[in-house]
């Protein structure tokens, strides 16, 4: 599976940063349509060939690693004129180079290969960390998220540097790499400026509650999103507090990760669920769904010696897996798809690693064949493997991440490989939230001792922790008898068994799902009467069995009702209302349904495109309908700002590229948890195709009007009626007796305009005549021109009268 990931690659995209698998050809950014903020990842530096340089290693494939290291000193640039993501570039790309620099160096150590090797990839990411530095010239301490590689932040040139937000994780996950550089370098700056980002983040935490929030000002640390969870925006800086730990043998990240730990187990962790709370107030759920970048925390709860929680959570994952495929980017508390993108993430590949290590229980080992399997029916194509863009309909995306490559093959490969049959001592590493590899010799002080449990010399994890010796003494069966109740969380294989039917009374008279939805939770399954009684005919009998009567309407569920299609129909000129693109509609904002002309208006692509930070061109945006791309924040968040900033309507475009309406359901936005009310203008949504129709459009025309509302009420989609007219010519005042009842439709020839030919003449002479007539026709009747073949119509053939 690697040889066909990593060859795909190499033959049809490298140099570029990304393979395109559908395509078969290389993501160039600034070639290919811009994808927004996914597009940060990548800066003209051959991502993918430097995130995967260490996983070759792990895999054992010494010569292409030997063969890859060159191409990346060879042809590799970190000086080019783009603006990245500090954190993206720092996980993948300055994590890589000094991945593959150790192995490297490890390599030329042995003596048998890379001697040739002077620590280029260690100049390389030392250029790099210099190159991402400036991110860090704030009051605060905390980083831009975006930095140009030629020009930096605050220069003219650098198109960056108006931003004032960024998210916890993005500021937070530094430590690992700029200490490593730090200490392999012997420039302190880095490790010192990675440290200044922890402590204010850590400075900045809510004191009551010992939570962070998901997106703070870089300028003021004001927390601008105040939602707590350890998911998308949070997930990587609680995994470097305990890892930094580990790497620098520093207390201080330890004790700072255990206050943070505490508050999760409190608030955050309902088991088997990880719910986002409100900072300032945690007993508070603020959504009632969860991503699934928080499937590596039970990865990190296995490090932190805390093992059953961790395989709750990870076998509730396992049975969402089980029910849709893969796990989608986000899912329901009912386990049901709320965002339905798979982008190959290695999260639940990598929790499912640290826990085979911890238990040894070979029920891992069948989690992980699961998730190779799926992989080669659902994700593999003929180059490469692509994200799927809707579990529910199994569509690919073009796009394959360097993250899978980076991450997934190296988790898989070392879940099924004994420790011998590997080329390293995979103890003497600590793996970055990227999977690459850091050895823990750069620890200054003593390597850290593990005061949560004990190791056992010359036992199979002599280096690791947890030690099962300690965890599982002779019950082999504790991680079993954990996931045993959560076996059927899902529904997803349940068997039917007759129970007794005891007595219940439920006077439920509600329209809405609440009252079912909360017997749900407490496990109370219903059923209608008729189902009931044909499964219980032979206990009829039974003592103890009673007939049920539950008075109930049950409306439906937020996720079967019906979506009401809507519409953007281009109006001004050339387009005329002919272009119309299908679009999703709001659950909040303007009901369009009730605007009987719907809302018309100019529109204007907003600044940030995101419209996730303060909006530059609110003067341009004021009275128009505004494009913002999805992704970042919450179509609610995005919908205020460019309120505020005076538009009349939103437009959003989807940011998975290749999305489309025939093969995506539409769906309705939703609000971000809060009170919407405030938002009044109109919203729709529209898929990554159509939008590209739009934006096109936009690009081409430079003004262009659009009409946004429900499909069934589009301009030109009147129902016509058909008539039939006869013709027949005769003299003045000769109608047919009776002709004139009604309403009567009467053409006049005048003579003296046309001139009806006589069958002797010429056919030449005739086609003038003909000509004639039409030209004079047009002239006092403004009907349609004749064709080209006028002359040609059936009553003019030589033998007929005309």
């Amino acid at each position: 599976m690697f040889d066909h990931a990593y060859g795909s690659y190499m033959k049809y995209a490298y140099p570029a940063d990304e393979l395109m698998p559908l395509s078969c050809r290389g993501r160039v950014r600034g070639l290919e349509p811009n994808r927004g903020d996914i597009d940060d990842s990548l800066g003209k530096f051959s991502l993918t060939l430097i995130d995967t340089l260490d996983t070759l290693v792990v895999l054992n494939k010494l010569d292409e690693f030997e063969d890859a290291v060159r191409k990346a000193v060879k042809d590799v640039r970190l000086d080019n004129d783009v603006v990245v993501s500090v954190f993206e570039t720092n996980i993948r790309v300055l994590g890589g180079l000094l991945g593959a620099h150790v192995m490297a160096d490890l390599l030329r150590q042995r003596g048998d290969r890379m001697q040739w090797y002077q620590d280029e990839l260690l100049h390389m990411a030392k250029e790099l960390g210099h190159r991402l530095l400036p991110a860090f010239n704030t009051t605060s301490g905390l980083p831009y998220p975006k930095v140009n590689l030629r020009y930096g932040v605050l220069n003219p040139l650098s198109r960056t540097g108006t931003e004032s937000d960024t998210c916890t994780a993005c500021a937070g996950t530094m430590i690992l790499e700029f200490a490593a550089l730090s200490r392999m370098s012997g420039e302190s700056v880095f490790e010192e400026h990675a440290r200044k980002a922890m402590d204010v983040l850590w400075d900045r935490r809510q004191r009551g509650s010992d939570l962070v929030g998901t997106v703070i000002n870089i300028h003021n640390g004001e927390w601008v999103r105040r939602d707590s969870g350890v998911g998308a925006g949070i997930d990587s800086y609680y995994e470097y507090l305990m890892k930094a730990y580990i790497l620098l043998g520093d207390n201080v990240f330890l004790e700072r990760f255990n206050i943070h730990y505490s508050a999760i187990m409190k608030y955050i962790s309902q088991p088997p669920l990880l719910l986002n709370v409100h900072m300032h107030n945690p007993t508070v759920s603020v959504r009632s769904w969860m991503d699934s970048l928080l499937a590596f925390f039970p990865g990190l709860q296995v490090l932190r010696g805390d093992l059953k929680p961790a395989i709750e959570t990870h076998e509730m994952l396992y049975q969402v897996t089980k029910q849709h495929k893969f796990l989608p980017e986000a899912f329901t508390t009912e386990f049901r798809v709320h965002w339905g993108q798979h982008l190959l993430r290695p999260e639940f590949a990598e929790s499912t690693y640290y826990l085979y290590k911890a238990t040894g229980d070979p029920y891992y080992l069948r989690v992980g064949q699961s998730i190779v399997e799926k992989l080669n029916a659902y994700a593999r194509v003929p180059c490469g493997f692509a994200a799927v863009q809707d579990v529910r309909t199994g569509a690919h995306e073009d796009r394959m991440d360097s993250f899978f490559l980076a991450e997934m093959f190296k988790y898989l490969y070392l879940l099924f490989s004994e420790k011998s049959q590997l080329p390293i001592d995979i103890d003497d590493y600590i793996f970055t939230t990227e999977a690459h590899l850091l050895p823990v010799s750069l620890s200054t002080t003593k390597p850290p001792s593990y005061k949560f449990c004990l190791t056992v010399e010359e036992d199979l994890f002599t280096h690791s922790c947890p030690s099962t010796e300690t965890l599982f003494p002779n019950n082999p069966s504790f991680a079993k008898t954990i996931r045993d109740s959560y076996k059927y969380l899902t529904g997803v294989g349940r068997a039917f068994r007759p129970l007794p039917v005891r007595e219940i009374e439920l006077p439920l008279h509600d329209n809405g799902m609440e009252p079912v939805e909360f017997l749900k939770s407490m496990g109370i399954s219903l059923t209608p009467l008729n189902e009931l009684f044909s499964k219980y005919e032979s206990l009829q009998e039974h003592k103890g069995v009673y007939r049920v009567k539950l008075v109930a309407e049950v409306s439906q569920t937020a996720e079967e009702e019906e979506v009401v299609p809507h519409v953007v129909q281009l109006i001004s000129p050339p387009f005329l209302g002919r272009t119309v693109l299908t679009a999703g509609p709001a659950k909040f904002g303007m009901d369009l349904s009730k605007q009987e002309h719907g809302v018309k208006g100019s529109i204007v692509k907003a600044s940030p495109y995101t419209a996730c930070g303060p909006i530059d061109n609110t003067v341009e945006l004021k009275g128009r309908i505004a494009l913002a791309l999805r992704g970042d924040c919450m179509f609610a968040a995005k919908a205020r700002r460019l309120q505020e900033a005076g538009a009349i309507g939103v437009i959003f475009i989807d940011h998975r590229e290749g999305s489309n309406s025939e093969e995506t359901p539409l769906f309705q936005m939703v609000g971000d948890g809060d009170s919407t009310e405030d938002i009044t203008l109109a919203l729709v949504f529209l898929f990554s195709r159509e939008g590209a129709v739009l934006t096109a459009a936009l690009e081409e025309h430079h003004n262009v009007d659009v009409l946004l509302l429900p499909k069934e009420r589009q301009l030109g989609h009147e129902k016509h009626v058909g008539m039939n007219i006869k013709l027949r010519l005769a003299e003045e005042g000769e109608l047919e007796e009776g002709a004139a009842r009604g309403p009567t439709l009467e053409f006049v020839l005048e003579k003296d305009e046309v001139l009806l030919q006589e069958e002797e003449l010429g056919e030449e002479r005739q086609s003038q005549q003909q000509q004639k007539f039409c030209a004079k026709a047009t002239e006092n009747d403004r009907t349609e021109p004749c064709s080209a073949d006028s002359s040609q119509t059936p009553n003019s053939g030589p033998n007929t009268n005309p």
